[in-house]
């Protein structure tokens, strides 16, 4: 905690913009809620924000802090070649920067990345079918959900392509053998989804472990969940009514994370 502090400046206003600064603090408050949830890993595993402008630089948490350590100043700010922007005293992950910058550069509409290596989530994917529509979370994501194949740690750069492909236009992939990411128009959009992914993967993981034979509802049930319907907290602009539930959670438990 001490490190990420050491390198806030009072003057921050002079190094980032008003925007930067407020889409700093989002993120840093998306790192203390994992945190506080344990989705955390401990210095692995990313949430990212690409800024406004044309160079799609994007923030990332510095390599070496853990989660409930990250403040707004100490994000790293890198271009799509993995360039540091800027002064900081950390790097980044370059498995981490692989599997965001390729999202980050590939489509257009995912403003923010998430991807954990959470119990629940890895034991899902590594499951040859897949996330089952057998609780209401999990319904969620019919028609929302992709898949990638496992290709080992994240370092290769031939792997990119594949990635954004596999996730196409929907706003959560399951990676085989390997954990979870979710994507959205904001941060508050992308931690909505990864909240109802990882919740519906612990339900799946408590039931199959009870050993009986599942309901699983009828198609036509299943159906009502694709699109829009069936999802009363969110829009496709990525405005919600969770995020400032989250947010009011982090200033209570975790006020530094502004710094």
């Amino acid at each position: 905690m001490g490190q990420a502090a050491a390198i806030h400046s009072p003057s921050h206003n002079d190094r980032f913009s008003p925007e930067e600064w407020r889409l700093r603090q989002d993120l840093a408050a998306a790192y203390r809620i994992a945190a506080h949830y344990k989705w955390d890993d401990m210095i692995a595993t990313h949430i990212s924000v690409r800024l406004p402008g044309p160079e799609h630089h994007f923030l990332l948490n510095p390599y070496g802090l853990m989660f409930h350590e990250v403040t707004a100043s100490s994000l790293v700010k890198i271009d799509l070649k993995g360039n540091i922007i800027g002064p900081s005293p950390y790097g980044v992950n370059k498995a981490g920067f692989n599997i965001h910058s390729a999202i980050h550069e590939g489509r257009a509409n995912a403003l923010c990345v998430v991807h954990f290596h959470t119990v629940a989530g890895m034991a899902v994917s590594s499951q040859e079918h897949g996330l089952l529509p057998i609780n209401h979370a999990g319904l969620l994501f019919q028609g929302r959900l992709a898949y990638h194949k496992y290709e080992g740690v994240a370092l290769n750069p031939d792997e990119k392509p594949r990635i954004v492909a596999d996730l196409g236009d929907k706003p959560a992939l399951m990676l085989h053998n390997h954990g979870l990411l979710t994507v959205g128009p904001s941060i508050g959009a992308a931690m909505y989804w990864m909240w109802n992914l990882q919740k519906a993967c612990e339900i799946q993981v408590a039931t199959l472990a009870g050993g009986a034979k599942q309901i699983v509802p009828p198609p036509e049930v299943q159906a009502t969940f694709t699109g829009q319907t069936g999802n009363n907290f969110i829009d496709d602009s990525g405005t919600n009514t969770v995020w400032p539930a989250m947010l009011r959670l982090c200033d209570k438990y975790y006020g530094d994370y502004k710094n």
